[in-house]
């Protein structure tokens, strides 16, 4: 099935991506990290007046992946870093993964770099998420190193940063 992507401007949309974001991280992060951590860190990055300050003061783009009903099965967050895009968030709902919508997402994505002029994806991903490593790998994804970093309130991200190299043809 086929998905457009929707770029984020609207109230609307930010709070529909802020209730994805609770959606996802809650179901898929909890097996890695704290419930306590997943509200922290949706609180800080992904409630809406934490996402309408990325997009109106720190660079950041959204886009949903909707269906061609209208409903959304996900988001992106992108930001232009230092000649690379910066892939700051990927997330497909429970019940739309295995449709092929990473690989859309990719192809959207890689088509942003070679209009922008950017040589490279790159991404954090905690290290315990093997199904997203697996995905990420499996799209030419390589681990190029490894990140702790503090986010305050006795919480850390322990991830992995990993590249993908965009091929101007």
């Amino acid at each position: 099935m086929k998905i457009e992507f929707t770029k984020v401007h609207t109230a609307d949309q930010i709070t529909l991506v802020a209730r994805l974001a609770g959606q996802i991280w809650r179901e898929h992060y909890v097996s890695m990290i704290t419930i306590e951590q997943i509200d922290y860190m949706i609180e800080k990055f992904q409630s809406v007046s934490a996402i309408t300050d990325q997009i109106r003061n720190q660079g950041y783009e959204y886009y949903l992946l909707q269906q061609q009903d209208g409903s959304a099965a996900g988001y992106l967050s992108i930001r232009a870093d230092n000649g690379k895009l910066f892939l700051s968030k990927f997330y497909v709902s429970k019940e739309h993964r295995g449709r092929g919508y990473a690989s859309q997402a990719m192809a959207f994505i890689e088509q942003l770099c070679k209009e922008r002029g950017l040589s490279h994806i790159w991404l954090t991903v905690n290290r315990d998420n093997a199904s997203s490593i697996a995905v990420y790998e499996k799209k030419g994804f390589v681990n190029v190193r490894e990140q702790v970093a503090d986010i305050g309130n006795g919480y850390v991200m322990d991830d992995f940063i990993m590249e993908k190299e965009i091929a101007f043809v």
